[in-house]
C-alpha cells in the first residue's frame, strides 16, 4: 500500500473551525442518498415504514460505533442502505414492521457472526477469493451503477422533460465543484463540494425552484418517531427468509468500500484495523439502526469519495458529521432546510463524486499491473461490468422466500466464482513457483535432518579423510632395541 498522501491524515484533527465546515461536506454528502431510502421504502410498501429523522440518527448513530469498533482507524460513514428496499418493503408486507425491524436486526447480527468467524480464522483466504482483478471492476461497477441517479437528478435520463432551470443549476453546481477542486488554494481546495451546494442552492433559490413552505411548517425541535421492540410491537421471524440472504451479497460491497478506501488514503483497511473490526461495527450499527426503527447501515461510497478529493481522512471529521447527523435528526427546521435542496444541485456535484469511485476502481488495476493480454482476466472483468451495469438482476421466489441479486452484489459473485473456476497461464506458473519452492524448502530440511543424525551418531566419525590419511600413514614407535 502507497504512502498515505493525505492533508489531514486519519489521526489529525483539523482546526475547529476547519473541522465543523469539513464536517458539515460529509452530512451534505451522505444527506440526499440517506433521506431517499425511507421514501423509496415507503413508496414500495404503499406505508410508513421507514422516517427521515430516525434515518439521520441512526446513521449518525452507526457511524460513531463503526469507528470505536475500527479503534478510529477507518474514516467510514454509514448512511442507508439501498440494498434492502425491496426486502424490508417486501418484509413489512408480509409481517408488518415487525417482521421490517426483526430483518434488519438480524442481519446485523449476520455481520457479527461473520466478523467473529474471520477473528479466529483470519483472513488471508481474502487475496484468493478476491483479488484485484475482481476487486476492480466491482469497484467500478459501485460508481458507474450510481451514475444514472446523477443523470437522473440532472434532468438528461430519457424521457425526462426537459427543463433549462433543472440543467443550469446542475451546471453551476458541476462547474464551481470541479473549479474549486482543480483552481482552489488553502482551506477552499478541501471543501469543493459544499462550495458547489451552496453555489447551485444560491441559483436555484433566484430561479424560484426552492419551496421554503416545509421549513415554515417544521418544529424547530421533534423527537424523531423511534420504533422499538417490545414497546411497539413484538419480534416476528417469519419475514426473515425475505431479508436476511440480501446480507451475504451485501458483504461484498462492504469489502469492495474498505478496499477503495485502502487504496485511496495509502492504508490497508482489510488488515488493520481489519476486517473482522469493519464488519463488527458494520454489523452493530445495523443491529442499533433496527433496534431504533431505521433503515440497514452500509459504508457510502460518496462520503469515500470526499475523502479521496479533499485529501482529507480525518476520523474526527467523520465522527463530528455523525453527531451533525444525530443533532438534525432532531431539528425540524433544519431537516426541513436541507430536504429543500433540489435534485439538480446534488446531482451536479454528484458527477463528480461517482465518476471518482469508477476512476478508482481503474486504478487498482494500473497499480496492481493486471494482464488483459490475459483471457482469464478479461473474461472476469469484462463480465462483472456488463452484469454490473446492464441491470442483470436473479429472483427468487418460492413460498415465503423471496431473494433479489442485481446490480454490484450480483456482479461480484459472479466475478468471484469465474476466478476460482478459470485457470490462467499466469496461475499454472506461479503454482509452479510455489511447487519449486516448496521441493527446495522440504529438499533443505531433509538435508538438515539427515547431517544431525549424522552427527549424533557415535559410529560415525566427524573427522574429515584428510585427517584419516594422516593417522593411517603416521608410522608406529619402534620398540628399544636389545
Amino acid at each position: 500500500m502507497n504512502e498515505s498522501k493525505m492533508t489531514y491524515d486519519i489521526e489529525d484533527m483539523p482546526p475547529l473551525g476547519k473541522s465543523i465546515i469539513l464536517a458539515f461536506q460529509h452530512l451534505f454528502a451522505m444527506f440526499g442518498a440517506t433521506i431517499l431510502v425511507p421514501i423509496l421504502v415507503n413508496a414500495a410498501a404503499e406505508s410508513e415504514v421507514l422516517t427521515i429523522p430516525v434515518a439521520l440518527v441512526t446513521s449518525g448513530i452507526g457511524t460513531l460505533i463503526y469507528l470505536i469498533c475500527t479503534k478510529f482507524k477507518s474514516p467510514v460513514y454509514l448512511g442507508s442502505s439501498f440494498a434492502f428496499i425491496v426486502p424490508i418493503a417486501a418484509a413489512y408486507m408480509k409481517a408488518g414492521i415487525a417482521g421490517a425491524m426483526t430483518g434488519i436486526m438480524a442481519v446485523g447480527l449476520l455481520y457479527v457472526v461473520v466478523a467473529i468467524i474471520i477473528k479466529f480464522v483470519g483472513k488471508e483466504w481474502l487475496n484468493k477469493l478476491l483479488p484485484p482483478v475482481v476487486i476492480g471492476p466491482m469497484i467500478m461497477v459501485i460508481g458507474l451503477g450510481l451514475a444514472p441517479n446523477a443523470i437522473s437528478q440532472i434532468g438528461l435520463a430519457e424521457g425526462s422533460a426537459f427543463d433549462w432551470k433543472v440543467l443550469v443549476v446542475a451546471v453551476v453546481s458541476f462547474l464551481v465543484t470541479a473549479f474549486v477542486m482543480t483552481k482552489a488554494k488553502g482551506f477552499l481546495k478541501i471543501i469543493p463540494f459544499l462550495i458547489g451546494i451552496i453555489s447551485g442552492y444560491v441559483v436555484a433559490c433566484c430561479l424560484g425552484m426552492v419551496d421554503f413552505q416545509p421549513v415554515m411548517d417544521a418544529k424547530f425541535f421533534q423527537i424523531p418517531k423511534f420504533v422499538i421492540p417490545f414497546k411497539d410491537y413484538s419480534l416476528e421471524f417469519t419475514a426473515l427468509v425475505t431479508i436476511l440472504p440480501v446480507a451475504l451479497v451485501t458483504l461484498c460491497e462492504h469489502i469492495g468500500d474498505h478496499t477503495s478506501l485502502s487504496h485511496i488514503i495509502g492504508r490497508d483497511l482489510i488488515r488493520d484495523p481489519g476486517l473482522d473490526r469493519t464488519l463488527m461495527g458494520d454489523g452493530i450499527a445495523t443491529f442499533v439502526a433496527g433496534l431504533l426503527g431505521g433503515p440497514a447501515n452500509t459504508t457510502y461510497g460518496e462520503n469515500t469519495s470526499v475523502v479521496g478529493m479533499t485529501k482529507v481522512a480525518s476520523v474526527k471529521v467523520i465522527g463530528l458529521a455523525a453527531i451533525f447527523a444525530i443533532i438534525i435528526g432532531f431539528l425540524g427546521k433544519f431537516t426541513a432546510l436541507v430536504s429543500t435542496i433540489p435534485d439538480a444541485v446534488l446531482g451536479g456535484v454528484s458527477l463528480l463524486l461517482y465518476g471518482f469511485i469508477a476512476v478508482n476502481g481503474l486504478k487498482v488495476l494500473i497499480k496492481n499491473q493486471i494482464n488483459f493480454e490475459e483471457n482469464k482476466n478479461v473474461v472476469v472483468a469484462s463480465s462483472m461490468l456488463v452484469i454490473g451495469l446492464g441491470g442483470a438482476a436473479i429472483s427468487i421466489l418460492y413460498k415465503d422466500l423471496s431473494l433479489t441479486i442485481s446490480g454490484m452484489s450480483l456482479a461480484a459473485l459472479v466475478g468471484i466464482l469465474l476466478n476460482l473456476v478459470i485457470t490462467s497461464e499466469e496461475d499454472k506458473k506461479k503454482k509452479m513457483l510455489v511447487d519449486v519452492d516448496l521441493y527446495q524448502k522440504l529438499k533443505n530440511e531433509i538435508k538438515s535432518d539427515v547431517l544431525k543424525e549424522l552427527k549424533e551418531d557415535k559410529k560415525v566419525s566427524t573427522k574429515t579423510p584428510m585427517i584419516e590419511k594422516k593417522q593411517s600413514t603416521k608410522k608406529k614407535p619402534e620398540g628399544k632395541k636389545k
